[in-house]
């Protein structure tokens, strides 16, 4: 009897040690499920190395931590907005190893990145953005999907750098709290890419645009055509590309886009809320074009194709009625496949042109350009001629003629060669083959310390559209050429177009600047290392 009751008593200790032992490893098995919820770190959103620089920034001194199971939350089933958000996620997962998820949520949610388009925010215009970061959340706020792509390049620089990686790292991803209120000074903020002189392939380009991407520009202006070679597809006249594309600079193979290809880049950039401003520079600068068809020329004889980098040489026959046939196919054919508003005539250095034929070829191609629903942009030189309120004047050197534009109602662009042109050598000894100098050498310094709407006497915010970084191509035949004379100079660019002057200073540029180094080594990016800036 004693040993039966003893093997009950043995039977319920097992029993409630088992049930013990089942209930601590639930306990266990759930809290490892949980996700952790470690104090957010303390982090400073005013001392983030923002370009360009944001309108207002308040800072919460706290952080959000992202885990795996943040997701991307939009609040519309809107195929932009999704593409948007699907476009950020891609940046994310390669150096988090996360999956970020993009779901519908019609409210901003806990432990998300929230992505909130709304009508009632037409304060902010196409590309203003409020961004709110808190402990738990990220709300992204805009009026369009525009705002919010605008607001992913802000969220994208409170990243450390590794998140350009493409393997996964072992990182605490945390971003800074606060409020940040912004929105573009300027509409107009771009640059300018010659792929005549020397020919670009369209991955080249592609990877160009998300330069400008990156850094809230808006405007992608392809230089097609000069003496040196003829770049894009003209199927009524397709001996354009077959003989005045196939050479450039220095006599190397050229080569050009079909209409394909400049769709496809239309589309990427396009994506990244960029447009392309195609142009055809007219009528001088005109070599490829006169070489492939003998009827441009006045005497009905071909040039040779033109390698060099003199400028001025060369001009259409103004007289001739298949000039203007030759245009009006060229602008018919490229306004078909450019959905933005403005096709560039060029116009500048005319040198071979009589002025009163300048004149009535500007005239007659304005014309044109309007018959086939775009706005003209050409070089300061078009002032000359009788162009239209609607017109736009790309000014690049002569401020007389940027003030004549004035009188004919235009709207500029500021591209003053002695400040913006990304060709011009830094200076008189770093890689003396690179670049040119004669509008000057444009240190770090010089390229940003000026103001569009006081750079021109008499000429201020309100006559201006907007800001252009041109990189002529004489000197430049590959990327890493490239991006030595546009790195860093384009980042001051961008936020001249971006940010009020009253809230931009020398000193305080220079200092986030010096950050963005560890940006471009991470992009293998091959920029030049001023001894102006301490670089990080």
């Amino acid at each position: 009897m004693q040993h039966s009751n003893n093997n009950k008593i043995q039977s319920l200790m097992k029993n409630i040690h088992h049930l013990v032992l089942t209930f601590f490893s639930m306990c266990f098995v759930l809290a490892s499920c949980q996700k952790p919820t470690p104090a957010p770190t303390p982090k400073d959103l005013l001392k983030e190395s923002f370009i360009p620089k944001p309108a207002k920034v308040e800072a919460f001194g706290s952080s959000f931590r992202i885990y795996n199971e943040t997701q991307i939350a939009i609040n519309s089933n809107s195929n932009e907005l999704k593409r948007v958000a699907e476009y950020f996620a891609q940046i994310l997962r390669p150096a988090t190893g996360f999956d970020f998820n993009v779901v519908q949520k019609e409210e901003e949610s806990k432990g998300d990145i929230n992505f909130i388009v709304s009508e009632k925010l037409s304060e902010l215009g196409n590309e203003g953005y409020t961004l709110t970061i808190t402990d738990d959340k990220v709300v992204l706020l805009a009026h369009k999907s525009e705002g919010i792509f605008r607001g992913i390049q802000t969220i994208r620089q409170l990243f450390p750098p590794e998140i350009e990686r493409t393997e996964p790292q072992n990182i605490i991803w945390e971003l800074a709290s606060g409020i940040i209120n912004d929105q573009p000074n300027y509409s107009y903020r771009g640059s300018m890419l010659d792929v005549s002189r020397h020919f670009f392939t369209v991955e080249e380009v592609k990877q160009y645009i998300d330069w400008l991407a990156r850094y809230k520009m808006n405007v992608m202006h392809l230089h097609l055509t000069d003496d040196q070679g003829w770049r894009i597809e003209i199927k009524k006249w397709p001996k354009l590309t077959e003989i005045g594309g196939s050479t450039e600079v220095g006599g190397e193979k050229g080569g050009y886009y079909t209409q394909e290809q400049y769709k496809d880049l239309v589309r990427y950039a396009s994506e990244r809320y960029i447009t392309i401003i195609p142009e055809i520079d007219v009528p001088g600068h005109t070599n490829a074009a006169l070489a492939s068809y003998p009827e441009l020329n006045c005497d009905d004889k071909a040039p040779e194709l033109y390698t060099g980098t003199k400028v001025g040489f060369s001009s259409f026959c103004i007289e001739k009625e298949i000039t203007y046939q030759f245009m009006n196919d060229v602008i018919s054919e490229i306004a078909s496949i450019t959905p933005g508003p403005y096709i560039h005539i060029g116009g500048d250095e005319p040198n071979a042109t009589k002025k009163e034929d300048y004149i009535l070829f500007i005239n007659k191609v304005q014309d044109i350009v309007s018959d086939h629903k775009k706005i003209m942009i050409g070089w300061n030189e078009v002032v000359s001629a009788e162009i239209k309120p609607t017109t736009i004047v790309q000014f690049w050197t002569r401020k007389e003629e940027a003030k004549e534009a004035l009188e004919h109602g235009a709207k500029l662009i500021m591209s003053p060669a002695k400040r913006a042109y990304l060709d011009m050598k830094y200076d008189s000894i770093t890689n003396p083959q690179l670049g040119l100098n004669w509008a000057g050498y444009i240190e770090v310094d010089k390229a940003y310390n000026w103001q569009p709407e006081t750079y021109v006497p008499e000429i201020g915010k309100d006559n201006i559209l907007g800001i252009e970084c041109p990189l002529w191509t004489e000197t430049v035949s590959n990327m890493d050429e490239m991006e030595f004379l546009v790195f860093p100079r384009l980042l001051g660019y961008s936020e001249i177009g971006w940010s009020k002057s009253d809230i931009r200073n020398w000193e305080d540029y220079k200092t986030r600047l010096g950050y963005h180094s560890l940006i471009f080594k991470e992009l293998g990016i091959d920029y030049y290392a001023s001894k102006l800036i301490d670089w990080k």
